[in-house]
């Protein structure tokens, strides 16, 4: 078994005995699509860390998502409580890269890819060396974003 999952799983157990019922909630859908994950498809398999940490990122995408429909739509306690739970995934990803050391990426990979004369056309080429790197590290619209930026 992984030891994130592992780790979800110990704290689960801590949030239920300390009667912390948010935390408890949020860690009990992410396990919950953790093991839907592990059972799609053909056969059953035991995900690694790696698709663990990309489940997870998405289910903080989804809450953040949501909160701010919630928050537009004048739903200020759902978005409260979408919020929290994103923030509960959050800890169990790894440390997010500022947008510096985003820019810092995106300027090597042009260079690495010689995508600065291409332009726009360039971005899948940049796109696909960024992604294994921010990879649960950062948020992919915000890549993309600046290579945008940097391609124009």
């Amino acid at each position: 078994m992984s030891t994130l999952k592992d780790q979800l799983r110990t704290d689960l157990t801590s949030a239920m005995k300390a009667r912390d019922k948010e935390r408890a909630g949020t860690l009990r859908m992410v396990l919950a699509s953790i093991t839907e994950a592990e059972v799609a498809g053909k056969e059953a398999k035991e995900l690694t860390d790696d698709e663990i940490i990309t489940i997870l990122t998405r289910e903080a995408k989804k809450r953040r998502e949501a909160a701010t429909a919630f928050a537009d739509g004048g739903r200020a306690e759902q978005a409260e409580k979408e919020t929290a739970e994103a923030a509960v995934i959050t800890e169990y990803l790894p440390a997010q890269l500022s947008a510096g050391e985003i820019s810092d990426l995106v300027s090597k990979a042009i260079a690495q890819t010689g995508a600065a004369d291409e332009g726009m056309r360039a971005m899948g080429k940049v796109m696909g060396i960024l992604t294994p790197q921010t990879k649960g590290r950062a948020d992919g619209g915000a890549v993309a974003a600046e290579v945008r930026k940097q391609l124009a």
